[in-house]
């Protein structure tokens, strides 16, 4: 994908459909987009408020509203999703308080993964060019977290970024760019600083 394409107009697709295929899409005339973002936020609010009386009633509306979440994945309120079905879960996951997922873009989430408090997802990138920018035009990049990483709390991970299995993210760190499999990476943006997995070359990530 070019990401310094520029985008053009398409009428005969909704909002929604370019966005899934990671087309140019422009939000605020996809009413579509609201409707769906609008249902989620207020899931995430009746979550938050359910939680402590009836923790079992508040698993199974974040359940309901993910694209996919398989057995015992475990969360702390309160969540910020822009779009539910757009987020998957693998089994025996654990999510802190304060999870924010912005944008439609994909996000796959792998088994046994630990993630910190105020961790934050992005998946949207904005046109470069001015006036597509003022027109509203945006794009976004799938995120793929792999089983057994641990983000630290405060984390950000920007679109469409892999981190690779048994990896560990540190507090605060700023992933722009891909991390491979059993390392530690810290920083803004974040760096490999250490190998876990034996035998795994550590490949210095660049700004």
């Amino acid at each position: 994908m070019n990401h310094l394409e520029k985008p053009t107009p398409d009428p005969d697709r909704t909002e929604y459909a370019k966005m899934v295929a990671g087309d140019w899409y422009r939000y605020r005339f996809g009413p579509e987009l609201a409707v769906l973002t609008t249902d989620t936020q207020r899931t995430c609010r009746q979550i938050t408020a359910l939680f402590d009386e009836d923790r079992d009633g508040a698993q199974a509306l974040f359940v309901g509203m993910l694209g996919t979440a398989e057995q015992g994945v475990d969360f702390r309120p309160p969540l910020y999703l822009d779009y539910g079905s757009r987020l998957h879960v693998g089994a025996g996951t654990f999510i802190n308080a304060d999870l924010l997922t912005i944008g439609g873009g994909e996000i796959t989430i792998g088994s046994n993964v630990l993630i910190g408090p105020s961790a934050r997802l992005y998946t949207p990138i904005h046109a470069l060019d001015i006036d597509d920018r003022r027109a509203g035009y945006e794009r976004v990049l799938p995120i793929q977290i792999g089983d057994d990483v641990w983000l630290g709390g405060s984390v950000v991970v920007c679109p469409g970024v892999t981190i690779g299995a048994g990896s560990v993210i540190g507090a605060g760190s700023v992933v722009t760019r891909d991390v491979p499999p059993g390392v530690i990476a810290v920083g803004n943006p974040a760096r490999v600083v250490r190998v876990l997995a034996e035998g795994e070359p550590a490949p210095e990530l660049r700004a």
